[in-house]
């Protein structure tokens, strides 16, 4: 296989994650050379990743041999590389260990980065980096995932592996109210302002004016999003570093129908409140929110709207009005985790918008704010390797139910590795709009060709060659979120299904 946009490697089999950090090999690989105790268990993610490698083809001269380097082919000497997984909340609100079907584990990021570190060498840079959701506590997963142990790892061998908290905030949430709000260092780097204009996806969108953040202030998200503006802030990490390394979860996902490499990029943005996540109102007047808004929908809406402000004016006893209200009107309005709201289903026309701009900024964007030709030489190098070893289906991001699919995927074009993701769930990449528009892209472009064109290397024999002919019965059918069933599966979904037309919405920043 040669690293190209259209292959995508696929390493299937696995079981288990290891449980110690700092989750070193079990076994004396002839090219691992940072010394220190093997692993006293089986570690077979760190097998699996070594294999990904192995299939692609890299190095592969030099297999075998304490010589062998395989990431030098795409990741060069001295340079300077992000590692960016899925860390998007450290607690699962129904398992005390759903963080392993939530989160990039510890010991999939381990394996990539003693393979980062062999080809950029002492002299380069390696960093651990994320904007987790807002009322997330960065340094509980840092620990969860023994992410401390992997740097004291590396410290003690002369390499620098260093973790960065991208947001500017991090909230208190309780009973889905923002009650607390502490200003973060964010990324050392400082964040770059970027403005897509003409060349947005959100160009001549008719939901101009009326775009929902990730907080209760609508005139921030909106005020980067109006007049011809399309503005990001991103961080100054993510666009300083000569390679991205994505390392996403595999899981559904709420607003986008999957989160995989090309979601996972709205980690790297400097302010949540700078991204459209849905679009207010009715779809005649080019809302998302819901699919057929009626008179409860509407009063809820109204209520809130109040609610906002007055949390907003008067944090102290506004909180806990908010907060009593919202009890109060579970019982007539419904709870997020059963019906449809804020954008979470099929129709939602602006999540997708929102994260192939994020991308474009990545591959294009520079530290001046301005942008590179584009171009397909002038992208910088993005990478992917997804964790699907224990995936999550169902009501994804943060509450999905597990899929112990037992794959990682690995490739140097992510919307090539989430099309094949998409296809190995068991959905097609034409019904998911963020996949499907990824090689569509206005202005700056993601992609060339085709997702029909990928062409598919595996250990698993009837996972070889091209992408659409790799049979439906051998692939997994996750459970889409309950406001994507029977819109983006390749066969008609079996089980019973929810009426979303007749299900209810309401507003709050803990649905997102």
């Amino acid at each position: 296989m040669t690293t190209t946009e259209d292959r995508v490697v696929v390493q299937a089999g696995l079981s288990a994650y290891p449980e110690q950090p700092p989750f070193s090999p079990a076994i004396a690989y002839p090219e691992y050379d940072l010394g220190g105790p093997l692993s006293s268990e089986p570690n077979t993610c760190y097998d699996a990743v070594r294999n990904c490698f192995r299939l692609a083809g890299l190095h592969s001269a030099a297999f075998e041999s304490s010589a062998w380097n395989p990431l030098s082919d795409l990741i060069h000497d001295g340079e300077f590389v992000l590692l960016k997984p899925n860390l998007v909340k450290e607690v699962h609100p129904r398992d005390g260990r759903g963080w392993r079907y939530v989160l990039t584990h510890g010991s999939v990021i381990r394996a990539v980065a003693d393979y980062v570190f062999k080809a950029v060498g002492p002299r380069g840079k390696v960093i651990i980096g994320d904007a987790p959701q807002t009322d997330s506590s960065f340094a509980t997963m840092v620990r969860v995932l023994g992410l401390d142990s992997l740097r004291d790892f590396y410290t003690a061998r002369g390499l620098t592996l260093e973790l960065i908290d991208f947001r500017l905030e991090e909230w208190v949430n309780s009973g889905g109210v923002i009650v607390e709000r502490h200003k973060l260092p964010g990324d050392p780097r400082g964040c770059v302002a970027f403005d897509l204009g003409s060349d947005s996806e959100f160009a001549d969108h008719v939901g101009a004016g009326n775009y929902y953040g990730a907080d209760y202030d609508l005139g921030e998200v909106n005020r980067h999003h109006s007049g011809g503006r399309h503005e990001y802030l991103i961080s100054g990490t993510a666009i300083a570093c000569d390679v991205l390394f994505s390392l996403p979860k595999l899981k559904t996902h709420k607003k986008a129908g999957i989160t995989v490499s090309l979601k996972n990029l709205v980690g790297v943005n400097g302010d949540k409140n700078w991204l459209p996540h849905h679009t207010e109102g009715a779809r005649a007047n080019g809302g998302d929110e819901h699919p057929n808004p009626g008179r409860k929908h509407l009063l809820e809406r109204r209520a809130l709207a109040i609610l906002r402000s007055f949390s907003m004016a008067t944090p102290s006893i506004g909180t806990l009005v908010h907060r009593a209200a919202r009890w109060a009107g579970r019982p007539v309005f419904g709870d997020t985790e059963t019906v449809v709201r804020n954008g979470n289903w099929w129709g939602n026309e602006t999540i997708w918008r929102m994260c192939l701009d994020l991308n474009k900024l990545i591959l294009y964007g520079t530290t001046d704010g301005t942008l590179r030709s584009p171009l397909p030489m002038n992208r910088k190098r993005h990478l992917a390797l997804v964790d699907g070893i224990i995936a999550g289906e169902g009501r994804g991001p943060m509450n999905p139910d597990p899929v112990p699919a037992g794959i990682l995927l690995f490739g140097v074009h992510p919307p090539s590795v989430d099309a094949t993701s998409a296809w190995l769930m068991g959905f097609d990449p034409d019904k998911i709009p963020i996949v499907r528009q990824s090689f569509r892209c206005r202005g700056f472009p993601l992609a060339v060709g085709n997702w029909r064109d990928i062409k598919v290397t595996s250990n698993r024999p009837d996972w070889q060659g091209p992408l659409p002919e790799i049979a439906d019965e051998t692939t997994f059918h996750f459970q889409p979120h309950f406001g994507w069933i029977g819109h983006i599966e390749r066969e008609p979904s079996t089980c019973e299904q929810p009426r979303i037309d007749l299900l209810l919405s309401s507003d709050s920043p803990a649905a997102r």
